[in-house]
């Protein structure tokens, strides 16, 4: 099966952010019944308005900063930093004087229950002589490799 290029960032965000928003573009990168993935761009003085939804979501902040909330507490977030906002409570995230841009990953439902049992382990029965314990491992760091051909039309510049 070849692997499956999804392409976000400039030039591929909707200009009109998700509902109750404004200042923000996206765009949703995978979709199903198990969860949502989306990019979002907020510019300066952008927002999500509070709302809430029946899903966990994660707002990781992969660019910029501005502000999240979860219930009545707010917090100053930034590139490398993520925001849990929790199923079923009212949550928000905007910019005042900078851009800021997230990926926000929605899982289906509260928790994983609705996962559980589907994804059951296989254990392997130990032969005669053999033990349980793990030999330690060797491993080193592999050496980048070439990047493919980058497309200077294709978004953000490499």
């Amino acid at each position: 099966m070849p692997i499956e290029i999804l392409r976000f960032g400039v030039g591929h965000r909707r200009a009109d952010g998700p509902s109750g928003t404004h200042g923000i573009s996206g765009r949703v990168i995978h979709s199903d019944a198990r969860g949502v993935i989306s990019e979002l761009a907020f510019a300066r003085a952008a927002a999500i308005e509070p709302h809430s939804n029946p899903n966990t979501t994660y707002f990781v902040v992969i660019e910029g900063g501005g502000w999240v909330a979860v219930g009545e507490e707010r917090l100053r977030i930034a590139a490398g930093e993520a925001a849990v906002w929790p199923a079923d409570v009212s949550h928000a995230a905007w910019t005042e004087t900078s851009e800021m841009r997230a990926i926000v990953v929605e899982f289906a439902g509260r928790d994983d229950a609705a996962a559980r049992g589907i994804l059951e382990g296989w254990a392997r029965r130990l032969g005669p002589g053999e033990s349980g314990a793990a030999a330690r491992g060797e491993g080193r760091l592999v050496s980048p490799s070439r990047s493919p051909a980058v497309d200077p039309t294709a978004g953000e510049p490499s």
